[in-house]
C-alpha cells in the first residue's frame, strides 16, 4: 500500500489565487481513480525553498493525499507534468510513501 500526497499552490507567482474549480477538478479526478481522498485546506501548510542562492520562495499549499494498493510511478509522472500546467508552475511535488494499515 502507498500513501500519494500532492502538494498543490493556492496562488500563481503573481499571487493570483487559483480558481476553487481546479481543486474541485482534482478531488474528482482523484477520486474517480482511486475511490476516496483526503484533502487539508483548513489551515494552508507553508513551503519554501530557495531557488537562487540569495532567494527564498514562500507558498501557501493544500495537500492532497490518495491510498493505492499499486505504485503506477508513470501514470503519477503524466499526472504531475498536467498539473504543473494548469497550476503554472515549474514543479508540482508528488511523494508516494510505502505504507502499512493497522
Amino acid at each position: 500500500m502507498h500513501l500519494v500526497q500532492i502538494l498543490l499552490p493556492l496562488h500563481d507567482n503573481a499571487q493570483e489565487a487559483f480558481p476553487r474549480e481546479e481543486y474541485s477538478r482534482v478531488r474528482q479526478e482523484l477520486t474517480e481513480r482511486f475511490g476516496g481522498l483526503t484533502v487539508y485546506t483548513r489551515a494552508p501548510a507553508e513551503g519554501s525553498w530557495r531557488p537562487h542562492e540569495n532567494y527564498t520562495s514562500l507558498d501557501d499549499i493544500v495537500i492532497f493525499e490518495v491510498m493505492a494498493i499499486e505504485l503506477d510511478a508513470d501514470w503519477w509522472r503524466t499526472y504531475r507534468h498536467a498539473l504543473e500546467k494548469r497550476f503554472r508552475q515549474d514543479m508540482i511535488f508528488i511523494r508516494a510513501l510505502q505504507t502499512q494499515l493497522l
